[in-house]
């Protein structure tokens, strides 16, 4: 019998990527197959729409969350986006550039450093396979910007959590955060394309690994944590599935009869 939810969103790094940073055939089979079963099929993730493009493209997706739900997309239209404000944002790096930890600013196009030659800053893209980007250490002033990675380590965070309280430092590598508006997150970004589609949240399906994933998978009405991802996405999921390199994507959709 065939799952009664209506759209699944997918997490990409850890969940459609696996540890190459490529998507198992497995994976694409399933979705092909879920979309062919009647399934609307979403992305939600903390990259940008400019750096899953190719992914879109290979999966014939047009419907995202992206930004950690700060910029969100459904067939093409831009439905929802938000930004931490300017002069929070501002704060932020000039406290940061003062200690020498810099930043990386996030539109739908691209991605600009604030600085040359940051070794966190290229050592945590280099595992997004992305290169160093192009640098503007004010782009943020002049163009919308809707996220902002922050260079620190775990130990500076409490720090900046504690001078700026109206935003979200939310870890994806050991020498980054992302930093999101207070009430940003992909729940939140899901939530406002299913009132766009007329569904509810217990009509979605979610898949993560991450701690920017826990609040969707805490969210959605049937939420699976990859057998890879973090403890805490996996304490707050109704399922978990065996490890992405394992085919956990595709096994874990055949136990929830989505294909």
């Amino acid at each position: 019998m065939m799952n009664p939810a209506k759209i699944l969103f997918f997490d990409v790094d850890g969940t459609l990527f696996d540890s190459t940073k490529t998507i198992p055939q497995s994976a694409k089979d399933a979705l092909a197959q879920a979309r062919a079963n009647g399934y609307e099929l979403a992305i939600a993730t903390g990259r940008g729409p400019f750096m899953i493009a190719p992914l879109l493209e290979e999966l014939a997706i047009d419907t995202y969350v992206t930004f950690n739900g700060q910029y969100v997309v459904y067939k093409g239209e831009v439905v929802y986006t938000n930004q931490v404000d300017k002069s929070t944002l501002d704060g932020i790096v000039t406290f940061g550039a003062s200690r020498g930890e810099h930043a990386v600013f996030l539109d739908e196009n691209q991605m600009v450093a604030s600085v040359v030659g940051e070794p966190k800053l290229e050592e945590a893209l280099a595992t997004l396979k992305f290169p160093y980007p192009l640098v503007d250490p004010v782009y943020y002033k002049n163009n919308d910007v809707y996220q902002t990675l922050v260079f620190i380590e775990q130990a500076q965070e409490t720090l900046y959590e504690a001078k700026f309280p109206t935003v979200q430092f939310v870890r994806w590598h050991p020498y980054s955060c992302d930093i999101l508006p207070a009430n940003g997150s992909k729940a939140v970004g899901i939530e406002k394309l299913l009132v766009r589609l007329g569904f509810t949240m217990e009509d979605a399906v979610a898949f993560g690994d991450g701690l920017n994933d826990i609040e969707m998978l805490s969210a959605v009405g049937t939420s699976v944590a990859m057998g890879n991802g973090h403890a805490e996405a996996k304490a707050v999921a109704t399922h978990i599935a065996p490890h992405v390199d394992e085919g956990g994507l595709a096994t874990i959709m055949k136990e929830l009869h989505l294909i």
